[in-house]
């Protein structure tokens, strides 16, 4: 199927400012996260963002960028106005890869994909076992609870998403920045309103649930940390930099 990644990033994250163009091994963590996705070779990929600076930071690096409003309340909103300036009609699936993974393994990005198309699902993403339960009360490491076992070949629903977890630990995965889209599904997410979940808690895929469309999530072989915090930025740096 058709498909297009699209990167949605900002410089203004509040718990980090600027920290698409943090650079880690000579290289913005933002083209890091570029390189991956091209890498995966399952369709063009766009960086979407408000900030100029990313525009040009990705385009030095060989990489295409789009340039989008400064109003947006979301990433997929963000997302959505990138694919209406690209124009493509040909678009079956959107993936929203998230600006701050650049550890994201190339191999779980195809999985998505592949998925996606055997299920045929509305929305999906991807999650990993929680080895350290230090995980469960971090609340900038999001949650999922899935209504089944992930296993290498399921696709199961998700139930919730959370930030903290004080309950039993069945079911609990760590959920990674992605999300994998049928293009008609993404039209109608977006024109739902923020739900009361989705800003209470701050997490859009919150809305998706509320509004009564399914989303399957798949097992990464990897739990990659992403880059909310300075510590976050400090661990990955030396985790790519000795990977070197």
């Amino acid at each position: 199927m058709n498909t297009l990644i699209i990167i949605p990033s900002r410089l203004s994250a509040k718990r980090l400012p600027g920290k698409p163009l943090l650079k880690i091994k000579g290289l913005s963590i933002i083209s890091h996260v570029f390189q991956k996705a091209r890498d995966s070779n399952i369709g063009e990929v766009y960086v979407a963002t408000e900030d100029q600076e990313i525009v040009d930071d990705i385009k030095k690096n060989g990489g295409e960028a789009i340039l989008t409003s400064n109003v947006h309340k979301t990433g997929t909103d963000r997302v959505f106005e990138a694919i209406k300036k690209i124009g493509r009609t040909d678009i079956e699936l959107v993936m929203n890869l998230q600006g701050d993974e650049p550890l994201m393994k190339v191999e779980d990005i195809q999985n998505l994909q592949k998925q996606m198309i055997k299920f045929k699902s509305n929305i999906g993403t991807l999650a990993s076992k929680i080895d350290d339960k230090k995980i469960y009360k971090n609340e900038n490491i999001v949650k999922v609870i899935t209504e089944k076992n992930l296993e290498t070949s399921q696709f199961p629903l998700a139930l919730n998403f959370l930030r903290k977890f004080d309950g039993n630990e069945q079911n609990i995965y760590h959920h990674l920045g992605i999300y994998c889209y049928q293009l008609e599904t993404l039209k109608k997410f977006i024109s739902y309103e923020q739900s009361s979940n989705e800003i209470k808690y701050k997490l859009e895929q919150l809305r998706a649930l509320d509004n009564n469309i399914h989303v399957n999530v798949a097992l990464a072989k990897s739990s990659p940390i992403g880059v909310d915090t300075k510590e976050d930025f400090i661990a990955i740096k030396k985790i790519m930099e000795y990977k070197s």
